[in-house]
């Protein structure tokens, strides 16, 4: 997720807080075949340090063949012995608390940023990306023309990357015409069930790039 990318808009896929790594990575894996995934955020129900290293190392085998960025959320410090490609942190008080447990090199984002001036505190700590529009623990979020305009006023000012989470495959396309230099997928990719994939493959094609061979 660097500037390269800016080009054009890609796809993030926000995973649900998963419980069983092996049943949940095939299902990450397909997602990832149909669709022009950039990055995987990776959220775990656990918190015990051996468990959670073995579901990171699971899902990582499933991601190889996508070469989608795998993103710990809130745990940088398994970023390094995990092998992952960095770390996501769901708010700027815990980047700013967390961040130094992430080994050098790594990649950094984070979301919660409720008002403008977080985000450009946070853009100028040195993280690859921030992320907007994404629900809350009550699975609150911002109204969606709010979401546009601070998105646009993103992209036209900053050259950071933004991330715009949407929160159905109706809101993609306004989303990539704000300039969102990623659209993050969460509940409405997963919400599919079984037709993850196919679900997989209309979000590529509402966000502008061809469908993908399996």
């Amino acid at each position: 997720m660097t500037e390269a990318t800016k080009a054009r808009t890609r796809l993030v896929l926000v995973t649900p807080a998963v419980e069983d790594a092996v049943a949940f990575a095939p299902l990450l894996e397909a997602a990832c075949r149909a669709g022009d995934v950039a990055a995987v955020v990776l959220n775990l129900a656990t918190e015990d340090e051996v468990m959670a290293l073995s579901a990171i190392r699971i899902v990582s085998t499933h991601l190889q063949s996508s070469k989608a960025a795998l993103l710990l959320a809130d745990m940088p410090a398994l970023v390094e012995p995990a092998g992952a490609d960095g770390a996501h942190f769901t708010n700027l008080e815990q980047m700013q608390a967390t961040r130094t447990k992430l080994a050098a090199g790594r990649l950094s984002g984070v979301a919660g940023l409720p008002s403008r001036h977080d985000a450009m505190v946070a853009s100028e700590s040195g993280v690859d990306y921030v992320m907007f529009g994404e629900p809350d623990a009550n699975g609150k979020r911002p109204g969606f023309s709010a979401l546009i305009e601070r998105v646009s006023w993103w992209a036209e000012i900053f050259q950071l990357p933004c991330v715009a989470y949407a929160a159905s495959l109706d809101e993609i396309p306004r989303l990539a015409e704000a300039r969102a230099d990623f659209v993050a997928l969460g509940d409405a990719i997963w919400s599919a069930g079984e037709k993850t994939p196919e679900a997989m493959a209309k979000a590529t094609k509402l966000i502008g790039q061809p469908e993908l061979a399996d």
